[in-house]
């Protein structure tokens, strides 16, 4: 009986710390977010954690889905692009990837990504 209770008692920990992992790297990322256009217009994003994300881009609403992936916040917009903000140093840096293209490629443009609110997004959308 006691070896079944270490069992669940080091599963119940191990989910415990799952969840915690998940969290601190959603919290990372969501929020809104400054970035520049290849013509270094600056726009908005909002990256939520339930995992949608939407953005201004000049007049138009964008709208498109994130997750983490390799320490990124990765993004794959409605339109076909690919946006990527990550860590460069202390700073963070977007990348985006044209339709047709991945983060594996190389990028279309590149700019520096800055968090306008380090709150957390507003989940009820």
């Amino acid at each position: 009986m006691t070896r079944i209770g270490n069992t669940w008692a080091r599963t119940a920990l191990g989910l415990g710390f799952l969840v915690l992992a998940q969290t601190s790297l959603a919290g990372e990322y969501d929020g809104r977010w400054e970035l520049k256009d290849s013509w270094g217009k600056p726009f908005e994003v909002t990256l939520r954690p339930d995992g949608t994300a939407d953005g201004t881009h000049n007049d138009a609403m964008k709208h498109g889905n994130w997750a983490e992936a390799d320490g990124a916040a990765v993004i794959h917009w409605d339109t076909g692009w690919t946006t990527r903000i990550a860590h460069d140093g202390k700073a963070y840096v977007k990348t985006a990837y044209k339709p047709g293209t991945t983060p594996a490629d190389k990028p279309t443009n590149r700019s520096d990504a800055r968090r306008i609110d380090a709150s957390r997004a507003d989940p009820g959308k």
